[in-house]
């Protein structure tokens, strides 16, 4: 299945000056420095961390069908529902006179966007989170059953999943802070004398993962490096999987949301670089891996992700392999904008992205550059499995971006029947327009991608120019008001109130001031600066489809809700 070889012949590559003289434009890394992770390489065992393990199969089913929730998902969600139920009944009874005899379930979708996204979405969480403060939205984060990520969305998601769900302000304060303003996703910052220890680490990680038969792609070095930016614990929380965030303790407690990350596939037989608007849409969470969508409509054990299977059954019980669930590679994977490039990388040939060059320059210890280090790679859990015919004859899967298919906001894990979400917060941070704010490109593309795979559960978006014309990206908006048997949406868009949030994707670096305002602003946008009546109105939208309604939801509606002319 994986035919690329290790070469033993690449620790070599470091001290032999194949970087000492890059092309023109590309990032030189030390050739002093490269000795030494060459000496450091040299003496490591084999076994690092990052490396993934054999170990020996459960007895479990490893592959299930797509035909509703897993066992697993659905008992959390059981547990987290009544928890989630008692929050909104508190919440509302601070916002008006609305019944309680059930309540609606509520998830957040973040979107992609880089560290734009993350902090304009780390703001709107703070603003819900009943831990920060005081104010007409606080406490609706504990209301939520289900959160999802992609992208920027996907690192804030990580972020708070991995370190066990504490406040915004502990992440701002304790980590983002000081990672973003020395950033190691900056070149300069990763070569430099400070950033010299985790480089060594990231690339006897990356050299240990091939060595033991792994294939290793950019996206390996790409989700190491994030996870120094934000993860907590050794080695930028090295041991933190996919799986283990289901062993934290406010998951066991359900304390908190269901997290969901997303990405997108393409097919490998055919080399696509960027996939199609009707790409595969991925799941990762912390029980499965895999999508809902027809022709591959399967998902598999998350903890036993890498592990050859054939058929949805392992190729020897004795050997399966565990930890590749990498969470630092999952949040990497859903991140990956790098087969924009949509060429062979090479350390000695420079590109318009002096990162990916350092990548895979990293990269190219291990193994001769090949197009598939653009991806994400992983080993197909779906492999001969008849009912995923997209990809049953691909033995491994290529993941990217989900913002490439112009979905940049992940509404797709909630409008499927079997998680039956009634309410959806979308908050979009998507740099659409020429300053960086969204337009509705991403909700329109999903209705419309929607439409043709049957998922009625799609409220009605309109186009980018009745999006803009009608102000729809300059401030909250409920879709889904007429459409009773749709999951209703309340779509908050970021926009500028105290600082210019609409920062480019491509920003790495933020001092702290800048990392302050741009949560700040966030935070503005969860309460719509403040507003007077928005609580109401918020809640109007949550309980919408109840009747019965406090008197001043009709003007709320009026307000806030989008009606097709």
């Amino acid at each position: 299945m994986h035919s690329r070889s290790f070469p033993l012949a690449a620790l070599s590559v470091l001290s032999s000056g194949a970087l000492a003289a890059p092309a023109p434009g590309a990032v030189p890394v030390p050739p002093l420095y490269a000795e030494g992770v060459l000496e450091l390489a040299k003496r490591q065992s084999g076994l690092t961390r990052y490396q993934p393990v054999e170990v020996p199969c459960p007895d479990t089913a490893l592959v299930r069908d797509a035909t509703g929730l897993g066992t697993p998902e659905a008992e959390y969600i059981a547990s987290r529902k009544e928890k989630a139920d008692a929050a909104l009944a508190q919440w509302l009874e601070r916002q008006g006179s609305f019944g309680n005899s059930s309540q609606p379930t509520v998830a957040l979708a973040s979107s992609g966007g880089g560290y734009r996204a993350l902090l304009a979405g780390a703001g709107v969480i703070k603003a819900f989170d009943a831990r920060e403060g005081s104010n007409q939205v606080s406490g609706l984060y504990q209301a939520l059953t289900y959160q999802s990520g992609l992208s920027g969305g996907a690192w804030l998601l990580s972020s708070q999943s991995g370190n066990d769900w504490p406040t915004i302000s502990y992440l701002q304060e304790n980590l983002w802070e000081d990672a973003f303003e020395v950033s190691l996703l900056l070149p300069a910052n990763l070569l430099s004398f400070s950033g010299l220890t985790q480089y060594g680490a990231i690339t006897t990680e990356i050299l240990s993962k091939e060595g033991a038969g792994f294939d290793t792609t950019i996206i390996d070095p790409w989700g190491r490096l994030l996870s120094y930016q934000l993860l907590e614990g050794a080695f930028g929380g090295v041991d933190t999987q996919m799986s283990t965030l289901s062993s934290l303790s406010n998951f066991t407690d359900h304390n908190v949301p269901f997290p969901i990350i997303t990405a997108l596939g393409v097919v490998a037989r055919e080399n696509q670089c960027t996939p199609p608007d009707d790409a595969t849409q991925y799941e990762f969470h912390p029980y499965e891996f895999g999508s809902w969508d027809d022709g591959l409509s399967a998902f598999a054990n998350v903890e036993f992700l890498g592990s050859n299977l054939n058929n949805g059954q392992p190729e020897d019980a004795s050997q399966c392999v565990a930890e590749y669930d990498n969470l630092g590679y999952v949040l990497g994977t859903s991140s990956n904008i790098f087969p924009a490039i949509c060429e062979p990388l090479s350390p000695a040939n420079s590109t318009d992205d002096p990162l990916a060059n350092v990548l895979e320059g990293i990269i190219s210890l291990a193994h001769e550059p090949v197009f598939e280090d653009l991806f994400a790679l992983y080993r197909n859990p779906f492999f001969n499995l008849s009912r995923s015919s997209r990809v049953s004859q691909d033995e491994e899967l290529l993941l990217l971006d989900g913002g490439f298919s112009n979905q940049n906001v992940p509404i797709w894990p909630f409008i499927v029947e079997a998680r039956d979400v009634d309410v959806l917060i979308v908050n979009d941070n998507s740099a659409d327009t020429e300053d960086n704010y969204p337009n509705g490109t991403a909700p329109h593309q999903t209705y419309l991608q929607a439409q043709l795979n049957g998922l009625a559960k799609m409220p009605f978006v309109p186009d980018v120019n009745t999006f803009v014309s009608q102000g729809l990206n300059q401030r909250a908006t409920f879709f889904g008001c007429d459409e009773p048997d749709t999951t209703f949406i309340v779509y908050l868009p970021n926009r500028e109130y105290s600082f210019a949030s609409g920062q480019s994707t491509g920003k790495v670096v933020y001092s702290k001031d800048e990392t302050r305002a741009m949560i700040a602003n966030g935070v503005q946008v969860g309460t719509q600066d403040g507003e007077e009546g928005w609580g109401l109105c918020l809640a109007c939208a949550i309980k919408s489809r109840e009747e019965g309604l406090p008197e001043g939801c009709a003007a709320c509606f009026d307000k806030y809700c989008y009606r097709q002319s």
